[in-house]
């Protein structure tokens, strides 16, 4: 029987002498890449090649040395406030707007963390409550929870004085007290809590000329109100307020998120540190922000500080 491929394969002189060239074409063709990039890459350089590359390895170098010099610089001074042998761990009860760094490290805080938290506070950064400590970077749930209990944090000297401005006058002296004491509304008067001025604040029963101050101050750096509840953030009594406010969230003063600078946004009393620099470097690498929710992610943001700071801010 015939073999139905020998035909099919049989190839003529001619056709032969084709196939041999067209390999030995396709074998040069590869050959010739790779004989480039060989004689490229041990070609020599120029004189004014190696002069730009001796240069640009200089300047690199001189960047490399800069920045660990200071580096270096920062470590040598905050080592230096550090004991030289760590104390024994002693779990005491500590306000984390004053302690120093000795007082952190016999707490069982790394050297590293305590840097943190004393570069916040050399920054403005300020801790108002308990829960404000366990957003240091670094910080664990199971070290938070260890010094949840001797975390003491103490009322400002304003709020204090705010808290005995707000209570009642003495009996003794009421006749003195209504002879230099404002007009005061009737019931019923609503005042738009983002647009009184002091004279108009003292007017509403309760409030004097030291509470109007504390609100006009607050609104400032809030940049306007939103709520009434946000004047308990000042230690005032609400309930008794209430019926007195009425807000108007047009006058609240946004901060654009794509334009402001780091100290602008730490400045605000709903922004630490941490959480503008974080806004600062997301726009550097990803460009502009068109809302807060890449943020949801950060272990600087909570659900609560997303939501008091999307009423002061703005992407246009």
């Amino acid at each position: 029987m015939q073999n139905p491929f020998k035909e099919f394969l049989y190839f003529s002189r001619g056709e032969r002498r084709g196939i041999l060239v067209l390999i030995t074409g396709i074998i040069l063709v590869f050959l010739s890449g790779y004989i480039y990039i060989y004689q490229r890459e041990n070609r020599p350089l120029s004189d004014e090649a190696i002069r730009r590359q001796a240069t640009a390895m200089a300047e690199y170098e001189s960047f490399i040395a800069s920045i660990q010099e200071k580096e270096q610089k920062w470590d040598n001074r905050f080592n230096s406030s550090l004991p030289k042998h760590p104390p024994t761990v002693s779990l005491a009860r500590f306000n984390p707007n004053t302690a120093d760094s000795v007082t952190f490290c016999r707490l069982g805080l790394p050297g590293w963390m305590v840097r943190n938290i004393l570069r916040y506070r050399s920054k403005g950064g300020k801790f108002r409550k308990a829960e404000d400590f366990r957003k240091i970077y670094g910080m664990t749930e199971k070290q938070y929870q260890t010094l949840l209990p001797y975390i003491h944090i103490t009322p400002e000297d304003t709020e204090t004085r705010t808290a005995r401005l707000y209570s009642s006058p003495g009996s003794n002296d009421s006749a003195a007290t209504s002879r230099i004491a404002p007009e005061k509304y009737p019931a019923g008067t609503l005042v738009d809590l983002n647009r009184a001025d002091t004279t108009e604040l003292k007017k509403i029963p309760g409030i004097g000329s030291g509470i109007a101050r504390l609100i006009i101050s607050y609104r400032q750096r809030l940049g306007g109100f939103y709520d009434i509840t946000q004047l308990q953030e000042i230690h005032l009594d609400t309930s008794q307020l209430q019926s007195w406010f009425s807000i108007d969230t047009r006058a609240i003063r946004l901060i654009n998120l794509n334009r402001s600078s780091l100290e602008r946004l730490r400045n605000h009393p709903y922004i630490n540190f941490y959480q503008a620099k974080a806004i600062v470097e997301y726009r550097k690498k990803k460009g502009n922000l068109h809302s807060l929710k890449p943020f949801a992610l950060y272990e600087e943001f909570s659900d609560t500080d997303l939501e008091k700071i999307s009423h002061y801010v703005c992407f246009e």
